[in-house]
């Protein structure tokens, strides 16, 4: 044994063996994976689309069609080396060819063109559609502003333009003729300010109100509108209630403004022909003086310059001073002087003026007095004479003008 591993033609031997046996094997492996390869669910991958839109081929000059789905969901199955490109680039088509196809309903398949070396299945296969003459109409464009009960206390619409505002719509005859109305909408919540070239989708409904599906040309349009917020200058008023205390009357009843500016919507305005304060209850007032009060605004109606309003209030105050004694000047010694109409040798006095003149007078800021200076023993009626404040705006009169007296 051991002179076999020393010859050398032994080794070259074994060694040319031992590689036509690894040759053997590896190709023995080698085909069994090509084989496994072949075998059914061994080699097949399968993807699905959900999405895949449906071209429509058909004489789109003279014809519409109807029930053509928008997209289909597409499965393909197929070896690897086939299928991962085409999932990769999805440079495929699907489609359903319509030409030469009369006017009316028809079932057509849902047909590709993807390899054939690639199982496809679509879903729908078939659909049912409804070809028709193909018609071509302007229309004028409407407007519907929604929301104007959101916009603030005052503002309103105002004239609006629509750019273009006419669109040209294309559908089938029959869907053409039953357009109801074409429109767009524009939403007016809180707006303070005008719309200017604001861009906004056309949408088009028959005349039962459903949305028609039609081609729009174009398919949005500009709106700009004017919001306003309206005002007019109204003359103040000034309402009282109730009457002043016993002894007052009112002279002057005015405000720090004679007018304010309104806001409010057009047809509320229009109903406008002046602005209250809150009523001035006379009853709680014993002064001349200045007042702040509210304004009392109608419903929907807003004047924002004007917070309060400064009433300046006036007021003439009667008061009576009772009991004055009546003195008697220029009497002589031994003269001797009765009363003989009055009777009393004193009276009251009434003071009519300005509050503020007279409201704190007393009965010491007055002195009466008749004069009988010069005068003879007999009977005479004298003239009263009143001294004391000298008051601008207020009148003093006595109880009586004249006294009759006896001299002796």
């Amino acid at each position: 044994m051991d002179n076999w591993f020393k010859s050398k033609w032994f080794v070259r031997f074994a060694a040319l063996a031992f590689a036509i046996v690894l040759y053997v094997f590896v190709d023995i492996d080698v085909n069994s994976t090509g084989a496994d390869s072949n075998l059914p669910g061994r080699s097949s991958e399968t993807q699905q689309f959900d999405d895949v839109p449906v071209q429509i081929k058909i004489d789109s000059e003279n014809y519409v069609v109807t029930g053509v789905p928008e997209y289909v969901s597409v499965t393909l199955s197929g070896s690897p080396s086939t299928l991962r490109p085409i999932v990769l680039q999805r440079n495929f088509d699907v489609y359903v060819d319509l030409e030469g196809l009369e006017e009316g309903e028809h079932t057509v398949e849902i047909k590709h063109d993807i390899t054939d070396e690639l199982e496809v299945f679509i879903e729908p296969k078939t659909i049912d559609i409804y070809i028709e003459e193909r018609a071509t109409e302007q229309f004028e464009i409407s407007a519907e502003f929604f929301n104007q009960d959101k916009l603030p206390q005052g503002y309103e619409l105002g004239e609006f333009e629509i750019t273009p505002s006419e669109v040209t719509i294309t559908s089938s005859r029959r869907i053409i003729d039953g357009i109801g109305v074409v429109k767009v909408f524009v939403d007016l919540t809180g707006l303070e300010e005008s719309i200017n070239n604001r861009e906004v989708p056309v949408n088009v409904y028959d005349s039962q109100g459903n949305e028609l599906n039609v081609r729009i040309e174009p398919e949005t349009v500009v709106v700009s509108a004017e919001i306003n917020n309206p005002s007019k200058t109204v003359s103040l008023n000034i309402p009282t209630t109730g009457e002043l205390p016993e002894g007052y009357s009112l002279t002057s009843l005015s405000a720090n403004v004679e007018e304010v500016e309104a806001f409010a919507v057009s047809n509320v305005l229009e109903g406008i022909e002046m602005i209250s304060t809150e009523e001035i209850n006379l009853s709680e007032i014993t002064e001349t003086g200045t007042l702040e009060v509210d304004l009392s605004l109608p419903e929907g109606v807003n004047v924002p310059d004007v917070e309060t309003i400064e009433v300046m209030i006036e007021l003439e105050q009667t008061l009576t001073f009772e009991g004055l004694p009546i003195e008697v000047d220029g009497i002589q010694d031994g003269q001797a002087v009765t009363f003989l109409e009055p009777e009393d040798e004193g009276m009251d006095i009434t003071a009519v003026g300005n509050e503020i003149e007279i409201r704190e007078l007393t009965n010491e800021d007055f002195r009466i007095s008749i004069n009988v200076e010069g005068l003879d023993p007999g009977e005479y009626m004298l003239p009263v004479e009143i001294e004391g404040p000298d008051l601008e705006e207020a009148v003093i009169t006595p109880e009586y003008d004249e006294i009759r007296v006896q001299i002796d």
